[in-house]
C-alpha cells in the first residue's frame, strides 16, 4: 500500500440528495483545484466489507462497482444530479424516433493502460460475455432491454446475437427490445463498461483475480488487489494514459477494509484515515463533530426467507406476517443504527423515483406501511404455527460479519425470540463474499440483504422479486405481481403514467404478501475530510466518483 496520509475531513455536498448534519461548517463550493498542486494528492478510505470481485462481468456489490466506476470509464458517467453525461462517448447519442436504437460516437483518443485504442468492439466483447450463459452473470439482467439478451442469457440465441455492434472502431450501434426511458442511465453503470478483449483471453480464468491481470480504461488505475473477496487493502493510482489525465487530480486513493467501528473511528482521530463510517454509538456519540456527515441512499435493507424447498415454513404467509410485525423498525434506526437511516414502508426506498404526472414520491402513491405490533405478531404466530403443525420453530439467520450487521442479527435474534414463543433463531456471521456466495447458491434459511439501487426507477427495485429474476434468491412466487412488471417493462413501457400504476400495484402485492420484509432504508454516517474537494457520491450506482476530488489545506 501507498503512504498513508493525515488528512481530517469533510465534503463538498453536490445535489439536493446528500445531507450534511453539521449546520456550523463553511461549505463553499470550490471546484477550482490550483491550491492542491503543492498538497500530496492522497487519501485514504475505509470500507466496512471486501470487494466481491474485479471483474466487470461478474460484480455483484457496492464496493466492487465504487472501484470499478474508478478504474474503468463507460460511454456515459453520472454528474453530481444523478444525471448521465458523456464519457468515453465524444457526443450524445443519436436515438431513433421509435426510442429502440442508439448510435453512439466513441472518443479516438480513448486508450486502454496496455496502450491498446478503446475501441466499439471493446463493447461488444464485454456485453456478449456477460450476457453469455458460460460466464454466469449475475447483472446480466441488467442488459434485458438490449434485443435478445434474455433469450441468450437462458441459452435461446447465441451471443453473436445481442443487439450491439460495431459499426466502425469508433462507432456502435445498441438496438434494445423496447424502448427503456433509463437507458443511457444504464450506460453510466458498470455493467455496460467495456473490456479488452486479448487481455480476457490472455488471463482466461485469471482474469481480473489480482489488479495485475486486467486492463483498464479509466481516470484510475487498479493496485495492490490480491482477489476477491480476501483482500482488505487495494488502492487506484491516477491512469496518465486516461484520455482526461490533466483534469484528475488526486495521484492515489487507498482502501483499507476495517470491520470494527472503535477501529476506524480511532485511526480517522489519529489522521491514518480521511474517510470512515460509524454505525451505532459511535455514530450517535459524534453527531455532533465538525466532520460529521450522514449520506442518504437509495438502499432498502431486507430479510430474504429461503422458499424454494417445498417444506419451507417461509412459504406460510402468516409466519412471514408474524416476522415483520415483530420488527420495530423505528427502534432499529434510532436506538441501533444511529446514522440518519429510515424505517422501511416498503420495498422501494423514498426519494427515488416520482410521479410523472404530480410529482409524487413513489412512496407516497404506494401509500405501503410496516408496522410493529407485538400483539399481531403473536397472532399471526399462532396461526402459523396450527397451519404448519409445529409448536417450535428454529433456523437460521446468516448475516455479513461487519459491526452493524452483527448488532442488527442480535436485534433480530432477540426480538424474534422474545416476541414468538418457541421460535429459535440461530445467527451466522461471514464475510461479505461468502453471504454473497450463499445467498446466490440458495444456501441459506434466512439472509439478511441489501439492495442499492443501480438507476433512478423504481422498476430496478421491483423487478428483483420476479419468478425468473436471479436476485429472487428467496423464491417468492406471485402471478399477479409477475403479469404487473411485464406490463411495466414491456406493454406499458412508452406510456409513463400506466407504467407508473403497474409499479405502484407491484409495491402493494410485495409488500402485503411479504416476499421479502423490508427493514430500514440505508443511510451512512460519515467522518469525512474537510480538505477532500470535489467528491460527487451519487444516491444511486457507483456511488462514489473519485474523477474530480483534490485534497486542500
Amino acid at each position: 500500500m501507498g503512504k498513508r496520509s493525515k488528512y481530517a475531513v469533510s465534503l463538498v455536498l453536490l445535489g439536493s440528495l446528500f445531507l450534511a448534519a453539521c449546520q456550523n461548517r463553511n461549505q463553499e463550493n470550490e471546484t477550482d483545484s490550483s491550491a492542491a498542486s503543492s498538497v500530496e494528492q492522497v487519501i485514504n478510505v475505509q470500507f466496512s466489507a471486501e470487494m466481491g470481485s474485479a471483474d466487470i462481468s461478474l460484480a455483484t456489490d457496492s464496493y466492487s462497482f465504487i472501484t470499478l466506476n474508478n478504474a474503468y470509464e463507460g460511454l456515459y458517467r453520472l454528474d453530481e444530479n444523478n444525471v448521465p453525461v458523456i464519457a468515453g462517448a465524444s457526443e450524445e447519442a443519436e436515438v431513433s424516433e421509435d426510442g429502440l436504437t442508439y448510435t453512439i460516437s466513441l472518443r479516438e483518443e480513448a486508450k486502454w493502460s496496455n496502450g491498446d485504442s478503446v475501441t466499439a468492439a471493446d463493447y461488444v466483447f464485454s456485453w456478449q460475455r456477460t450476457v453469455d450463459p458460460a460466464t454466469a452473470s449475475n447483472y446480466a439482467y441488467m442488459l434485458a432491454p438490449v434485443k435478445n439478451a434474455a433469450a441468450i442469457s437462458d441459452g435461446t440465441l447465441d451471443k453473436s446475437e445481442l443487439g450491439i455492434e460495431a459499426v466502425n472502431d469508433h462507432e456502435l450501434k445498441i438496438t434494445l427490445e423496447k424502448p427503456t426511458p433509463y437507458f443511457l442511465s444504464l450506460l453510466a453503470f458498470p455493467t455496460f463498461f467495456p473490456q479488452n478483449e486479448r487481455v480476457v483471453e490472455e488471463f482466461g480464468d485469471q482474469y481480473a483475480l489480482t489488479s495485475e491481470n486486467a486492463a483498464y480504461n479509466g481516470p484510475f488505475l487498479l493496485t495492490n488487489y490480491a482477489g476477491p473477496g480476501t483482500d482488505i487493502q487495494w488502492s487506484l493510482e491516477k491512469n496518465p494514459d486516461y484520455w482526461d489525465a490533466d483534469s484528475v487530480k488526486l495521484e492515489t486513493v487507498n482502501f483499507d477494509v476495517v470491520k470494527d467501528s472503535s477501529t476506524a473511528y480511532n485511526l480517522y482521530e489519529s489522521g491514518q484515515a480521511d474517510d470512515i463510517i460509524l454505525s451505532g454509538e459511535l455514530a450517535m456519540q459524534n453527531v455532533n463533530h465538525p466532520d460529521y456527515i450522514v449520506q442518504p441512499s437509495a438502499t432498502t435493507q431486507y430479510l430474504e426467507m429461503n422458499q424454494a424447498p417445498e417444506d419451507s415454513p417461509f412459504r406460510n404467509a402468516n409466519l412471514r406476517q408474524a416476522i415483520s410485525y415483530s420488527m420495530n423498525r423505528q427502534q432499529i434506526v434510532e436506538n441501533i443504527l444511529g446514522n440518519g437511516s429510515l424505517p422501511a414502508v416498503g420495498f422501494v426506498p423514498s426519494d427515488l423515483a416520482f410521479n410523472p404526472e404530480t410529482k409524487a414520491d413513489f412512496v407516497e402513491d404506494a401509500a405501503t406501511k410496516l408496522a410493529f405490533d407485538e400483539e399481531k405478531a403473536q397472532e399471526y404466530w399462532e396461526k402459523a404455527k396450527a397451519e404448519l403443525g409445529i409448536d417450535t420453530l428454529s433456523f437460521e439467520l446468516l448475516t455479513s460479519d461487519t459491526d452493524q450487521s452483527k448488532k442488527m442479527a442480535e436485534y433480530i435474534q432477540g426480538t424474534l425470540q422474545q416476541t414468538l414463543d418457541g421460535l429459535t433463531v440461530e445467527v451466522t456471521n461471514v464475510p461479505f463474499s461468502v453471504r454473497l456466495d450463499r445467498s446466490n447458491s440458495g444456501d441459506f434459511e434466512m439472509v439478511m440483504n441489501n439492495w442499492i439501487g443501480d438507476y433512478a426507477d423504481p422498476i430496478n427495485f421491483l423487478e428483483l422479486c420476479k419468478k425468473d429474476s436471479s436476485y429472487n434468491r428467496g423464491k417468492w412466487l406471485n402471478d399477479d405481481y409477475d403479469q404487473l412488471i411485464e406490463q411495466a417493462s414491456n406493454e406499458n413501457a412508452n406510456d409513463p403514467e400506466a407504467r407508473w400504476e403497474n409499479m405502484v400495484e407491484a409495491e402493494k402485492i410485495l409488500n402485503e404478501d411479504l416476499g421479502v420484509i423490508p427493514l430500514f432504508q440505508s443511510a451512512e454516517a460519515h467522518l469525512r475530510s474537510p480538505k477532500i474537494k470535489g467528491l460527487i457520491v451519487h444516491s444511486v450506482g457507483a456511488a462514489y466518483d473519485y474523477k474530480n476530488v483534490f485534497v486542500e489545506e
